[in-house]
């Protein structure tokens, strides 16, 4: 059977918990990794999460492999990382590739605007 959208959106949010901004800042306090998974544009046109890192969605599988030269150091696989996107669905298929790829610690904070209203502070893109 072919994958659909739908179908890879329920394994996506079956596989990685999804979490308020308070728990995502308890993570980042205790080392964890808030990552951004929107594309630069929307980095320019809307800011950041302050401190987040950022990989697009569509380049993560090339920064999460450390046996690539692309490889990431941020992405760690002992530590906490959370993802956020503009509204939850590419940080829930992110992180179930996370998963995929051995990361064992990946939460799905949804998007800017919850970081926001939970509190978190944005910065210039």
């Amino acid at each position: 059977m072919a994958l659909t959208v739908k179908s890879m959106m329920e394994a996506a949010n079956a596989a990685v918990e999804r979490i308020d901004t308070g728990k995502a800042k308890q993570l980042i306090e205790q080392g964890g990794l808030l990552l951004d998974v929107r594309d630069a544009v929307e980095l320019q046109q809307t800011g950041r999460a302050s401190g987040a890192h950022h990989i697009p969605r569509g380049g993560l599988e090339f920064s999460a492999d450390d046996t690539l030269k692309s490889y990431d150091a941020e992405l760690r696989k002992d530590r906490p990382i959370v993802l956020y996107c503009a509204a939850g669905g590419r940080a829930a298929l992110a992180g179930k590739l996370l998963k995929d790829m051995g990361y064992e610690q990946v939460y799905n904070l949804g998007g800017l605007t919850d970081w926001v209203n939970g509190g978190g502070d944005v910065s210039n893109g």
